[in-house]
This record gives structure tokens, C-alpha cells and sequence, in this order.
């Protein structure tokens, strides 16, 4: 399964891949310089899919992506764009490499909870020391009042 094949499936992680079917594909003029070929050229992409259809997610996994990329969610429907490289070909890989990203992240399981520790002894002794020699250091300044 090559992932460098802008037509065919994406995919986001070993276990899961996005169907062709799936991907909805748009081209239009990208803004800004580009000389002769900015007006002519539709190299600029936009990607969309449903991540809430993909086959193959748990009800749980479903539940993650809705709450990760509610705020990106259009009807239901995530779109990237890509227009930062002049050939369409190049714009239509790094939409897929965003999106499989896009989506890949939304489903990593959260952190780990950070456990707190307390500062070891002589980490404590350490901070008290070095402010007494600034206090030190400080006293030795003023002297002539």
C-alpha cells in the first residue's frame, strides 16, 4: 500500500486507513506570486473527510475524535488545505500527510497524569544555599550610607 499515491487510500495509522471513497477532493488558484502560471494553475488542495464515518473505529475512538476536533468540524466534515508548493501533485501529498496527522493525533491516547513529587533533600539545601550567597552578595553592595 504506497502512502505517497495522492488517489488512493490514506493511511493514519498500521490499523487504520481512511478509504479513497472517503476523501473529498477540491482545486482552486492559489493566492499570491507566482508569475505567469498563478492565474492558469489550480494547485491549490483542499482535502475533506467525515472522520466520524471512517470504518473500522470504536465507539470510543468515534467519541475522542468528535471531542479533539470538534473546533475543526464543519458539518461533520474536517478540511485541510494545502497550497505552499506550485505543482497540485506536491499540494495533494502534503494535504494527505496533514490530514493522516490531523487525525492520527486526535486518536493518540492522552498523556499520562504527571505524578508529583516532592523535592529531594538535598535539591532543597542546594536552593537555600545559593539564595543565601545572593542575599550575601547583596549586603556586601551597600556599605556606605
Amino acid at each position: 500500500m504506497p502512502t505517497d499515491d495522492p488517489s488512493g487510500d490514506l493511511p493514519v495509522t498500521p490499523r487504520l486507513v481512511v478509504p479513497a471513497a472517503m476523501l473529498g477532493w477540491r482545486f482552486s488558484r492559489s493566492s499570491g506570486p507566482g508569475g505567469q502560471g498563478v492565474n492558469t494553475a489550480d494547485s491549490r488542495v483542499e482535502l475533506s473527510v467525515r472522520p466520524l464515518d471512517i470504518p473500522g473505529l470504536t465507539e470510543h475512538q468515534q467519541a475522542r475524535l468528535a471531542e479533539r476536533l470538534g473546533a475543526k468540524l464543519v458539518d461533520g466534515v474536517l478540511t485541510v488545505a494545502a497550497s505552499e508548493h506550485r505543482q497540485q501533485l506536491r499540494n495533494r501529498e502534503a494535504a494527505r500527510a496533514r490530514m493522516a496527522m490531523a487525525i492520527g493525533q486526535a486518536l493518540a491516547p492522552p498523556a499520562p497524569p504527571r505524578r508529583k513529587t516532592k523535592p529531594t533533600r538535598g535539591s532543597q539545601q542546594r536552593r537555600i544555599d545559593a539564595k543565601k550567597r545572593r542575599g550575601q552578595l547583596k549586603k556586601q553592595r551597600g556599605g556606605l550610607e
